[in-house]
């Protein structure tokens, strides 16, 4: 089954700039969708680019930070981020805080820059330490486009992303009778990377109403880590005969946010980023991380999971070893694979992807 017409980012970027529009170029991984788009502000995901020249920025970087940061800094260096009027770079990990710092005290671009600190548990203090950073960000937003969005215009923003991401989970939830291959499944899922919130909406709601649906055939797997580039490891992991039937991605599972409670639209947007699925930059346990993933292959059937990690991601890579070890002493079989943004996807991994398919039987 062939998805519905989808506009790239260059598209998508032209026209909401087109109908007087605003785009900020966003670094990984959680931040507040609802509250750019209560300025008429677009928020677009960076995460890379994968196949940048990383000489643009190799001056300002270690050669051991990871891809997603030396391609960002160079694509932005050489221009790829000119369309955007801001860049917000959340606080994720020791890489991306001094990203944040090279543009705050180095490269100094033309956009207006916007760091975000994240908190690292879910406790009362941490739900009011993000609500308060969300406060922060409205006074900077509010201070250079001269707009002061009511709490009505915030909550019914936040609600729209709310019905898209429940949207969604309904494509997770039914994702062994939606008839995409794994390609055309997570080209899709990362439209939310940059799709307003109401097109995506009828994209997948236009995908959800389809009947007819088939269970993917072959070994059914759970793909970890950080983002699944390049995208051809999906087809890959297809034609080797299995099918991804959960993620544990940064940049797709782990953004499955629910619905908020709270009825004042700060608290709201900290309590469904706060309450996502168990991520170790968010600084969750490997406990509730195990749990998580074995809870996930219990509802999908999984064999066993690939953890896909971008080169040098330390707050990833730290805990895989133990992870591994939980996963295996309860029965779940792992296989770990280390890539880097600008590589093609290699024979090696592509025959590591097998060997450990070939195991699952």
């Amino acid at each position: 089954m062939e998805l519905p017409a989808i506009p790239n980012r260059i598209e998508t970027i032209t026209a909401f700039k087109q109908n007087s529009g605003m785009i900020a170029a966003v670094l990984p991984i959680h931040y507040p969708r609802s509250l750019f788009r209560a300025f008429d502000v677009l928020p677009v995901e960076v995460w890379g680019p994968p196949g940048t020249d990383v000489s643009h920025g190799g001056a300002h970087l270690q050669p051991y930070v990871c891809s997603i940061v030396h391609n960002a800094l160079s694509f932005l260096k050489k221009g790829g981020l000119d369309l955007a009027d801001f860049i917000a770079v959340p606080h994720t990990c020791d890489s991306l805080q001094g990203f944040g710092s090279i543009l705050l005290d180095f490269v100094k671009p033309k956009q207006s820059i916007f760091p975000l600190y994240l908190p690292r548990g879910n406790r009362p203090e941490d739900l009011r330490f993000l609500t308060e950073e969300f406060r922060q960000l409205y006074r900077h937003l509010s201070g250079l486009t001269g707009k002061k969005p009511s709490e009505e215009i915030l909550l019914r923003c936040i609600r729209r992303e709310e019905k898209a991401d429940d949207l969604l989970r309904q494509l997770y939830e039914k994702r062994q009778k939606v008839s995409l291959s794994n390609y055309s499944f997570y080209h899709l899922v990362r439209t939310r990377e940059y799709l307003p919130a109401e097109t995506f909406i009828s994209i997948a709601e236009k995908v959800l109403s389809r009947k007819g649906f088939d269970n993917p055939k072959g070994t059914a797997i759970i793909l970890s880590g950080i983002v699944p580039e390049p995208m051809e490891v999906l087809t890959t992991i297809t034609e080797l005969g299995a099918a991804v039937v959960a993620d544990d991605l940064a940049c797709c599972g782990r953004r499955l946010y629910a619905s908020g409670k709270s009825e004042q639209p700060f608290r709201r947007m900290a309590e469904r980023i706060l309450n996502a699925p168990p991520d170790p930059t968010r600084g969750n346990s490997l406990e509730e991380r195990k749990q998580y993933l074995l809870r996930l292959a219990d509802q999908t059937d999984a064999r066993g999971v690939v953890f896909y990690d971008v080169k040098f991601c330390e707050p990833e890579l730290f805990d895989l070893p133990r992870l591994r070890a939980k996963l295996k002493a309860a029965g779940l079989p792992s296989v770990q694979i280390e890539i880097d943004l600008n590589d093609p996807l290699s024979n090696q991994i592509v025959t590591r992807i097998g060997a450990f398919l070939e195991i699952l039987g």
